[in-house]
């Protein structure tokens, strides 16, 4: 169990200080120039491309959930008991906090950033969404994409599915998600990716954190419910990806 607590709570902290390194980068310092399309896909691929690599690291030990939501759809698929998947909530909030606190002491060494302007890869809604969504939509826009992301995570790791390709599939499904999800609310999907961020930079994006953690994890319900309806005799194990 140890080795399980420790591999989530290093996997989030790797997945926020790289993912949303690149988030901070293309859109608060403007590394991807006057195209916000390119901040998008270049934001996008990195948080696939960092999932895929720690699914196949990191899957034989804890099954690289590093999300709050995969583990609350794992919980209710009935392949963790609770005890478990409150421990590897507390190891994937504690290291979606100290990969952010991370980042921050990275970018704070430069004279361009500013915690207030520049950010850190923050979600929101209203004025800090790009479209500036409202609280409904941003609510309704988190839940379906976790869904589908948790939906995917659960279908992949069954006892049916090919374990070889399934860090694949979750890492591409992720950059779908970041896609369309990005110039909406900046996409969370996952409560400590947004939690860690939001207690550094503060205000607006602390005082909206809460729909980032609320959302995925009813996303990451209804996606169990989903694939009870689509496997109703899927295995009782997450098997490792």
């Amino acid at each position: 169990m140890v080795r399980k607590l420790a591999a989530e709570l290093l996997g989030t902290g790797f997945l926020v200080y790289f993912a949303v390194g690149v988030a901070t980068l293309s859109f608060g310092f403007g590394t991807a120039g006057s195209s916000y399309a390119a901040g998008v896909v270049a934001t996008a691929l990195a948080f696939g491309l960092v999932l895929l690599a720690l699914a196949y690291v990191l899957g034989p030990i804890s099954g690289c959930h590093v999300n709050p939501a995969v583990t609350i759809g794992a919980l209710v698929a009935g392949r963790m008991p609770l005890v478990e998947a409150a421990g590897y909530w507390v190891a994937q909030f504690v290291g979606g906090i100290l990969g952010a606190l991370l980042l921050w002491g990275t970018f704070a060494a430069s004279p361009l950033y500013s915690r207030s302007t520049t950010g850190l890869g923050t979600d929101g809604w209203g004025a800090a969404s790009h479209v500036h969504i409202n609280m409904g939509g941003a609510f309704l826009t988190e839940v379906v994409l976790t869904t589908l992301f948790v939906f995917v995570v659960l279908g992949v790791t069954s006892k049916t599915a090919n374990a070889a390709t399934a860090g694949l599939v979750i890492g591409l499904s992720l950059s779908v998600c970041h896609l369309i999800g990005i110039p909406i609310t900046g996409t969370s999907v996952n409560p400590a990716r947004s939690l860690g961020p939001a207690l550094i930079v503060g205000g607006t994006a602390l005082n909206q954190v809460w729909l980032f953690i609320v959302a995925p994890l009813v996303g990451g319900i209804v996606a169990a419910g989903l694939h009870f309806l689509i496997f109703p005799k899927a295995g009782p194990s997450l098997r490792p990806a």
